[in-house]
């Protein structure tokens, strides 16, 4: 809240924007927006804020996508402070699973891991862009969609995001690894150098059930979803291209969803179907301890886990040859439920609000706004105040994650231990 509201005053200030003049209100939304590493705009980022204003949305989405509490102990890391026990205990579980000791490493790495990848990116970009455009603006532009689209941003610094670079091979690839790579958590990197490394050093390493999990489900989401629209565009919005132009525009298109909120068509060409498709992809997300939102690859696949265990009349819940505890599996349900109560609760509102919209326009803007997505099917800038409001929160809810929510306001502890007379219900 903190760096939402420090870069809602930066964006108010006169050198932000061209104009000169912000409302507080659309400053607010650029300012969440940015720092839940949504993407969704109500002024054009390209046309409406200076570089100046462009690098302070930058500087946010960075901050949001790899975390206030990874920057705040880098910080202490530098002053050679100490981290308590805590802090320590809150960060692992936010990205790691080793012991609290090796935080420093831990976080370290993440930046590493977070900066090679981006700079990597960005001189992609610069060498494809530097002959087309000024070398300033060029590296700008590059460093600015690098960042944007690893930390799963989709802010851009072009009006129509990507649309003139649906045919652009090089733009297209660099930016789904970049999505992928960001949406996949650092864990997954970090046990991924250390795999490729054990093959060259001919050594064993084990893989972490998560690792395995997120890397299944990644491919498997992307494989189908891509399937499924090809089926249901292919003569429909891809009538027109190519064979390979299909297969390369369907891949970007069902890559952005997963949070990162970036288009290279235009979305009001895609049927209902492809939008509902939309809808499942952006409600899933990324996975956790990554640059994402949305309720994350694990979640969705220890549900299916839990529901595939009760159609084989088993009571423990399998997967990869290991035992889920049912700790988690209540955590994974009480997610999903915490995340489709907050999405019908700010549609109903937005429903009331602007009943103009259509039910299609709304759901799609809200499961984006909860996702941290960015895509919109053009509805955000015509949103009234309260309507910017609901996905202001929305996207907030979305970031920091439902759960968290629910524990900073539920009571920690109950006033007594004692349990009621059981009795059961009819179920079903």
């Amino acid at each position: 809240m903190i760096a939402i509201c420090i870069g809602t005053i930066l964006l108010l200030l006169p050198f932000s924007t061209k104009s000169g003049h912000i409302s507080f209100i659309d400053a607010l939304f650029t300012s969440t927006s940015a720092v839940c590493v949504t993407g969704l705009i109500v002024q054009d980022t390209a046309a409406y804020f200076t570089p100046a204003g462009r690098t302070i949305i930058m500087i946010l989405f960075q901050l949001g996508g790899l975390g206030i509490m990874t920057f705040s102990t880098l910080i202490l890391l530098v002053a050679g402070k100490k981290i308590s026990i805590k802090d320590r205990l809150i960060i692992q579980e936010g990205f790691h699973h080793a012991s609290p000791k090796n935080v420093g490493s831990l976080v370290r790495n993440v930046f590493i891991y977070s900066f090679f990848i981006e700079i990597l990116g960005a001189l992609i970009f610069f060498f494809h862009w530097k002959d087309k455009v000024p070398a300033g603006k060029a590296l700008f532009q590059s460093v600015f969609h690098s960042i944007s689209a690893f930390c799963n941003a989709g802010f851009s610094t072009f009006s129509n995001s990507f649309e003139d670079y649906v045919l652009d091979f090089p733009v297209n690839i660099t930016l789904i690894l970049l999505i992928v790579l960001g949406g996949m958590g650092f864990l997954v990197i970090n046990e991924g150098r250390e795999y490729l490394g054990s093959i060259f050093k001919r050594k064993k390493f084990k893989l972490s059930l998560h690792t395995k999990m997120v890397v299944f489900l990644t491919i498997f989401l992307i494989f189908v979803s891509l399937a499924v629209f090809l089926l249901l565009e292919w003569h429909h919005s891809l009538d027109g291209f190519s064979t390979l132009d299909k297969i390369m525009a369907a891949l970007f298109q069902i890559t952005a969803p997963r949070t990162a909120g970036f288009n290279t068509m235009d979305l009001d060409t895609l049927g209902l179907a492809t939008i509902f498709l939309f809808l499942f992809l952006m409600f899933v997300g990324a996975s956790p301890g990554s640059t994402g939102g949305g309720i994350k690859t694990s979640t969705v696949g220890v549900i299916f886990a839990f529901l595939k265990s009760r159609v084989r009349a088993r009571d423990s819940v399998h997967i990869f040859r290991r035992t889920l505890p049912q700790g988690l599996i209540l955590k994974a349900f009480t997610l999903f439920t915490l995340a489709v109560v907050v999405i019908l609760i700010s549609a109903f509102v937005l429903f009331i609000l602007h009943p103009e919209f259509g039910m299609k326009n709304i759901l799609f803007e809200v499961y984006s706004a909860f996702g941290t997505v960015g895509l919109s099917l053009g509805i955000t800038p015509k949103l009234g105040g309260f309507g910017k409001g609901v996905i202001i929160m929305t996207m907030y809810i979305g970031r920091i994650g439902p759960l968290t929510l629910l524990y900073a306001f539920s009571r920690r502890r109950p006033f007594g231990k004692y349990e009621f007379v059981e009795e059961t219900i009819m179920i079903g």
